[in-house]
């Protein structure tokens, strides 16, 4: 009984594991990695250039900060 429990939790993981896709990102077929801040604004707000400005912005910040300069 608890093998038979135990191995459908295991496969109940791994199909709900491989079934989600974390960011929009991967939804779009696209890597984080090598992604520009404006491309991120562009994904985030498409339609809307004054908040796309301030999430670019933002996005800067944080990376230079992260960069330790």
């Amino acid at each position: 009984m608890s093998k038979k429990l135990l191995l459908t939790v295991i496969a109940a993981g791994l199909v709900f594991t491989f079934s989600i896709q974390t960011t929009p990102a991967e939804a779009a077929g696209h890597s984080m990695v090598g992604m520009t801040c404006k491309d991120a604004a562009k994904m985030q707000y498409p339609n809307d250039r004054k908040t796309r400005r301030e999430f670019k912005k933002a996005c800067k910040e944080n990376w230079k900060a992260s960069q330790g300069k």
